[in-house]
């Protein structure tokens, strides 16, 4: 009589034959590791109820740098100990947490964020392609994404790391359908194309052009005006020029929330000039092109359905966790011919693991991909996008409130009108020349920063040094600016009775 033997044994049986190590890398202990991982759920959720409290930022100590020195282990360290030193991270990091973080566009997480972080990671998978449920969550992303966008349904899109891929990527498409494509295999063989943006545009543009084999000088840098929009005239001057010049304009690239003071380009008409010369016209929407769910910002943001590109990130302003970009293009067929290459080993098929064609891979450079699509699924699918828009409009309320604090005091200059969720100011200290007071406020950012209190940053607007004010945080409350403005005062009295 034969033995029933379980599907399950004959797998063990056949992949454990007498003889072989059957060592693996799980845990000797279940229980163990169960109680590790509460552990570490607990402690990150702790971090996350209070992320409103304590200091925004807390500088790395010797003995936690010192920590991470050791030389590569070769025999293991074990779980408990790795654990605690992963543990011992986290009053570490930048602070983007904190509602008075306010030093760049870093979004601020949700605490359900987690789950689909452990969740992603148990699942480990690869969206390079092949069929399998994770790719079913990615391809409804892309759906919303065409839908939030009002982009045909025929576009293209693909989850990256953040908006300096997907610009990549965009621009990529850009150059060679220019091209007609023989630049996949001749490279760009002398044309001389050339891009326009605006001086406030992020360098990821610039970095695109020099990674592209285009060279950053390629991009013109067109002034801008006294919003700090991109000057359509000057646009409409430079692409004539080059035009005569020999040149080949291919591209614009506008932007929707500048780097610099959060400015909103006139997407509609930079679309007209596109029409007009045959140019693609690609978005930096880095964090403003989500706006769309604003009230406030979405009227501002109508022409973005008509840009040829649209690059963009989950985790500036949808406050998804790090990292969690994306890229749509208009033309799929563009798009899939600037990236497509499948080799024997990377064929599909009609049925089976390898079904599902086409492949995420044929959008993009990378075949290795991780689950970032299902962070940004479980965000949207929780809140929605009306609360998400809300949180929106409160930072840029937030903003003119901090604006009109500025524009109250006498020793406080704002000085740029604020377009979205960016207020740029400077203390004005009496008796200092232009240089002193750059210095000036370099150092009270920099005290901000070590006190704990609160975190801009500073960047450099006509010339004189600003301290830059950015709201992205869904937990920030006017209270919050009133703080920051007391501190600033405070350090600037101190700094002076020192001088």
């Amino acid at each position: 009589m034969t033995e029933h033997v379980s599907p399950a044994s004959i797998a063990y049986v056949l992949s454990e034959p007498d003889g072989l190590s059957r060592d693996t890398l799980d845990p000797n202990d279940w229980t163990a590791f169960r109680f590790l991982a509460r552990q570490m759920l607990e402690a990150s959720i702790d971090k996350m109820q209070s992320a409103s409290q304590g200091r925004v930022w807390t500088e790395p100590t010797p003995a936690l740098k010192q920590s991470f020195e050791f030389a590569i282990p070769k025999q293991g360290r074990g779980g408990a100990a790795t654990q605690a030193q992963i543990e011992s991270l986290l009053p570490y990091g930048v602070g983007n947490a904190h509602p008075r973080f306010f030093g760049w566009v870093h979004g601020s997480g949700t605490p359900s964020n987690l789950i689909a972080d452990i969740a992603a990671a148990a699942i480990n998978a690869n969206l390079g392609g092949r069929d399998h449920g994770a790719m079913y969550v990615e391809k409804q992303v892309v759906r919303w994404c065409r839908e939030l966008f009002e982009f045909p349904e025929t576009a293209s899109g693909l989850v990256v790391s953040g908006t300096s891929i997907a610009t990549l990527i965009a621009l990529k498409a850009a150059r060679d359908r220019q091209l007609q494509f023989a630049s996949r295999k001749a490279g760009i063989n002398g044309a001389r194309l050339v891009g326009y943006t605006s001086t406030q545009t992020h360098s990821c543009v610039a970095r695109a052009f020099d990674i592209l084999g285009l060279g950053s000088d390629s991009l013109r840098s067109i002034a801008v005006n006294e919003r700090f929009e991109i000057d359509t005239d000057a646009l409409r001057v430079a692409i004539a020029a080059d035009q005569a010049a020999g040149l080949q304009p291919f591209v614009i690239v506008g932007t929707t929330g500048t780097v610099n003071v959060g400015s909103i380009d006139d997407i509609s008409t930079l679309a007209d000039i596109a029409a007009k010369e045959n140019l693609w016209l690609h978005v930096d929407g880095a964090f403003g092109a989500v706006g769309v769910l604003s009230e406030r910002l979405k009227p501002r943001l109508t022409g973005l359905k008509r840009a040829d590109s649209l690059a963009f990130d989950f985790h500036k302003w949808l406050h998804v966790n790090y990292d969690a970009g994306f890229v749509l293009i208009r033309s799929e067929e563009a798009h899939r011919k600037a990236f497509s290459e499948r080799p024997d080993y990377l064929k599909g098929a009609q049925r089976g693991l390898a079904a599902g064609n086409p492949w995420p891979v044929e959008y993009g450079p990378e075949l290795s991909r991780g689950f970032r699509s299902l962070k940004i699924w479980a965000q949207l699918s929780e809140h929605g996008t009306d609360k998400l828009g809300a949180m929106m409009t409160q930072n840029c309320e937030q903003a003119a409130y901090l604006a009109g604090l500025v524009q109250a005091q006498d020793t406080l200059q704002l000085l740029a009108p604020v377009a979205t969720n960016i207020c740029c100011f400077r203390y004005v200290a009496p008796d200092q020349s232009e240089q002193e007071l750059d210095a000036f406020n370099n150092e009270i950012v920099i005290q901000l920063q070590l006190s704990g209190i609160a975190a801009p940053s500073t960047t450099v607007l006509l010339g004189v040094t600003a301290i830059r004010v950015n709201i992205t945080n869904h937990r920030t409350h006017k209270s919050d600016l009133d703080i920051l403005i007391n501190a600033i005062n405070e350090i600037a009295s101190d700094l002076l009775r020192n001088c």
